[in-house]
């Protein structure tokens, strides 16, 4: 039976970075060594190294004034490493979900948090807007897409003080104005790499505003300056990651990947709303191409176990929603094919109609 992976993280890679990846365990581009056990200081991978960081570059139009550099230790990390570089006095945060909540809870070891706006009075089912962002910010901080919640920006906010992003979940899935942010970072595990490596892609200016002394591998001036490589960076994630920005050049970019995202979501989105024992969780406006959230309909709650267990035999895997929400999740990450939407979709149907 076939597999449809709606999984959240780590998530569906591209097919072609599978096998590229599997070749390269066995021996990387003709070394006669796995990738696995090569040194991250040969010229081969080297070469892997910047052609992940051009591609990065190219795909997301970043300009020349930032840098791009991978680290280990996923983006909780940089819950806690952007504001100890940053965060003098008071920093804002939009609270749309769990993970910018752990973000505040890092960010108060180092100074004033205001959490500027939020969403947490109707559980995060959208994102906010119309608020104001003070002047005397050391930076504002958002998260653009809510794996949990079933929620995204979909425009690139204006910010009157440096703004930082965690893009984990959405990174590449559609067009991004990154002249618009200071610091977009995320784990590569959702759209990128298998777990194991993270990017930063930083602008010049704030590397001159770290506000303390730090821990060498804390300091974000440590890893541009030594192109990721100031200790051992995450050789594996970085070939696959390389395997996939390379998969995503070639079936035409971001604006490629855009448009099929809204496709395979509309088909999603679609059903839910005609299904007569589905509803979704999230105000229209602010639905997430990535990770769709839906509930059973009211009165039809108590089919939901009954629902998943059919869905998990007919080859669905990952949909069930997040311990805190329930539910059900469908992420419908970039490389995961309009096929395995379009079998969900058959799946909920066949279920509507057993249940008529």
């Amino acid at each position: 039976m076939k597999k449809h992976n709606f999984s959240a993280g780590p998530s569906i890679l591209p097919e072609v970075a599978y096998q590229n990846a599997a070749k390269a365990i066995l021996d990387f581009n003709g070394t006669g060594l796995s990738i696995l056990s090569i040194s991250h200081r040969t010229k081969d991978f080297e070469d892997v190294l910047a052609s992940a960081q051009s591609l990065m570059r190219e795909l997301l139009n970043i300009p020349e004034n930032y840098h791009i550099y991978f680290v280990g230790g996923g983006a909780s990390t940089q819950f806690f490493q952007l504001p100890a570089n940053f965060l003098g006095r008071k920093a804002g945060y939009v609270n749309t979900g769990v993970w910018t909540k752990k973000a505040i809870k890092e960010a108060k070891l180092y100074g004033e948090v205001e959490v500027v706006a939020s969403s947490e009075d109707r559980n995060f089912c959208y994102i906010p807007k119309g608020f104001d962002i003070p002047q005397d910010l050391d930076y504002l901080y958002i998260c653009t897409n809510n794996t949990i919640y079933g929620t995204e920006y979909k425009t690139d906010i204006d910010s009157p003080v440096p703004l930082i992003a965690d893009m984990s979940s959405d990174i590449l899935s559609r067009p991004v104005d990154v002249s618009k942010y200071a610091v977009i970072y995320g784990g590569a595990q959702k759209n990128l790499a298998p777990a194991g490596v993270s990017f930063v892609i930083i602008r010049d200016d704030m590397l001159s505003k770290v506000v303390r002394p730090l821990p060498t591998m804390v300091n974000v001036n440590t890893h541009v300056e030594n192109n990721s490589m100031f200790n051992t960076p995450p050789v594996f994630p970085i070939f696959v990651m390389n395997e996939t920005l390379k998969w995503i050049k070639s079936i035409g970019g971001v604006e490629a990947m855009y448009k099929r995202n809204v496709e395979k979501a509309q088909v999603l989105y679609d059903e839910i709303e005609r299904n007569t024992l589905f509803r979704p969780t999230v105000d229209k406006a602010d639905r997430s191409l990535m990770n769709i959230c839906f509930v059973m309909a009211e009165g039809k709650e108590e089919l939901a176990a009954d629902f998943l267990k059919f869905a998990t035999e007919r080859g669905m895997v990952g949909i069930k929603g997040h311990r805190l929400v329930g539910g059900f999740r469908a992420s419908c990450y970039n490389a995961l094919p309009k096929e395995s939407v379009e079998a969900l979709v058959a799946c909920m149907q066949e279920f509507e109609q057993l249940h008529k």
